[in-house]
């Protein structure tokens, strides 16, 4: 029984499908929605509405969790960008309500006119009406009826549990300690400026590095007023990268280093994201499905994705709770060894450590060798040292790194490639098409084929990555969607009596945490890893390859590295 739901004007709008039939309708006030959803949710059904920001984050305000929905739109975007769904109606038609704003699909499937950094942040401010969103689910299992590939069906639900953990986060929160933080700040960057200011360690470099430069009124965070004080000062620079200036021997070096590191973390986690991102002892991020067109989350602000080990010690388990912290070690390796069906590479991960395997199997002299190899093969090295170990891994894993290569030369035509499940590229843009065009044109020169063929190069590299990112996001999707139902069987019924539960609080494409009682911790920490030998079977069936995961029980974050 499927029960499509929409919110309009403090009411609920519902009608319960089955076997693909509308059938009863309901209006329920917005108030009495927990309640009535709970009932509902007792008896088995599986929601489907718009968007699990909008109508998911009401019940769980409440205190109601669902087990099974669909999100309309984040499997839309899915079915409307397939290579495998291009011929059907559905892929075709005009744009709806459900439209994430700015995507043009155009006429033949796949998205017409999208960048590779579009993300699901903007979405309209009404939603659609109860009928716009039947219409949708009809559509949508239509199509699912019509390609009948149980991989993508598998990505759209994938995505949409994926929608209902992240609102789960958003409830929940990451346990954090504000005191920990804001003595970590003050060892960190000095006493806090009351008025907003430079902290008091920051001021200090501030004078060294005018001092060594002999310019009293310069401002180090202004990167063309830095240039042009090091060239006073003999310095021949550019830039102000890190690599750049390491190089140079000066005594403005160590202390302009110094005060820029502490910059970024006052700036991108002082006391004023403090202040904003943390409430009552837990970071609140806003996680976002599917925000990265390759498949991986993002987040609305926080930095959840970038918290810098020096703050890593304030996510902290509660008095009596600890943290379990688990990450896929060397996970996008591992999934191009199975995707590819290479069982080479796959024996090379069996011992544990990837990379030291490519060094036993006397692929590559070190272990770093192996890793700069393996990551240049994923990421489109060219140059450079990954570079000129590019046919050694040809030779050794000619499925795998054939797979990538296929991918990028798919790129570099302008064609688009599919992740495991199906989830599909987006086109080049516009840009890159009319670069193309110019090297074509009668006379076009030198200049412009050089133009189009890095443009080639560059989408390419994009293309090659794709496949293997997207299919660790969706390695990972299962991974984190199989261990919400483990938790929930198990710990579920305790929760309902009122006794505290183990819950999920952070995810990092490959990396999870769960807060949880500590009499539950080995458990869980084995949960964690039943969850990801499942995802693999899941995906890739019996072949050969282990997801292992680095598991630590944990008081703070900082004690798991």
């Amino acid at each position: 029984m499927d029960l499509v739901v929409a919110l309009a004007d403090g009411v609920a709008h519902i009608v319960e499908v089955r076997d693909g039939v509308p059938g009863e309708r309901w209006r329920v006030p917005r108030a009495d929605l927990p309640g009535w959803a709970a009932g509902r949710e007792a008896v088995g059904a599986r929601w489907v509405w718009a968007d699990s920001a909008e109508v998911y984050a009401v019940l769980l305000r409440a205190g109601v969790r669902v087990r099974h929905a669909v999100d309309l739109r984040l499997v839309r975007v899915i079915l409307r960008r397939s290579a495998a769904a291009a011929g059907t109606a559905y892929a075709t038609a005009p744009a709806t309500a459900l439209d994430l704003p700015g995507a043009d699909f155009g006429q033949h499937g796949a998205a017409a006119h999208v960048d590779p950094e579009t993300t699901l942040f903007d979405l309209p401010s009404t939603g659609p009406t109860i009928e716009e969103c039947l219409a949708e689910h009809l559509a949508q299992q239509e199509c699912l009826a019509q390609v009948g590939d149980p991989r993508l069906r598998l990505l759209c639900h994938a995505e949409s549990v994926g929608a209902l953990i992240a609102q789960e986060l958003n409830q929940v929160g990451v346990p954090f300690s504000s005191a920990t933080h804001d003595r970590l700040l003050r060892e960190l960057l000095g006493e806090p400026d009351p008025h907003g200011g430079r902290p008091a360690r920051m001021v200090e470099l501030c004078g060294q590095v005018r001092e060594a430069l002999a310019a009293p009124g310069l401002n180090p965070d202004s990167a063309p007023d830095l240039v042009t004080a090091l060239r006073r000062a003999g310095l021949e620079i550019t830039t102000t990268r890190q690599w750049e200036l390491e190089r140079i021997d000066h005594p403005v070096i160590a202390p302009l280093l110094t005060y820029r590191k502490l910059s970024r973390l006052h700036t991108a986690n002082g006391w004023a994201w403090l202040a904003s991102w943390v409430r009552e002892d837990r970071f609140r991020p806003d996680w976002v499905v599917g925000g990265v067109v390759t498949g991986r989350w993002a987040s609305r602000g926080g930095g959840a994705l970038q918290l810098p080990r020096q703050i890593r010690s304030a996510v902290r388990a509660e008095p009596g709770w600890r943290l379990v912290v688990a990450d896929a070690a060397q996970l996008e390796p591992r999934v191009l060894a199975a995707m590819s069906g290479d069982e080479a590479m796959a024996q090379a991960a069996a011992a544990g450590d990837l990379y030291q395997g490519l060094v036993d199997q006397g692929v590559l002299a070190t272990r770093q060798l192996a890793k700069v190899a393996m990551l240049g093969a994923m990421y489109g090295a060219t140059t450079g040292e990954a570079g000129a170990l590019m046919p050694v891994l040809r030779r050794a894993y000619p499925r795998a790194i054939g797979m990538v290569d296929a991918a990028a030369q798919a790129g570099e035509r302008g064609d688009q490639v599919q992740t495991w499940l199906g989830r599909t590229s987006p086109p080049p843009p516009a840009r890159w098409r009319d670069l193309q065009d110019a090297a074509q044109q009668s006379g076009a020169g030198e200049g412009p084929e050089r133009r189009a063929r890095q443009a080639a190069r560059d989408w390419g590299r994009f293309t090659r990555n794709f496949v293997v990112q997207g299919t660790a996001a969706e390695w990972a999707s299962c991974w984190l969607g199989h261990l919400r139902r483990l938790l929930d069987d198990t710990y579920g019924g305790s929760a309902q009596a009122g006794a505290p539960r183990p819950e999920l609080v952070y995810f990092l494409h490959d990396e999870v945490i769960v807060h949880t009682p500590r009499q539950h911790a080995d458990d869980v920490a084995q949960a964690v890893r039943e969850a990801a030998r499942a995802a693999g079977s899941l995906l890739f069936g019996g072949f050969p390859v282990q997801f292992p995961l680095d598991v630590a029980v944990v008081e703070s974050y900082d004690q798991a590295d």
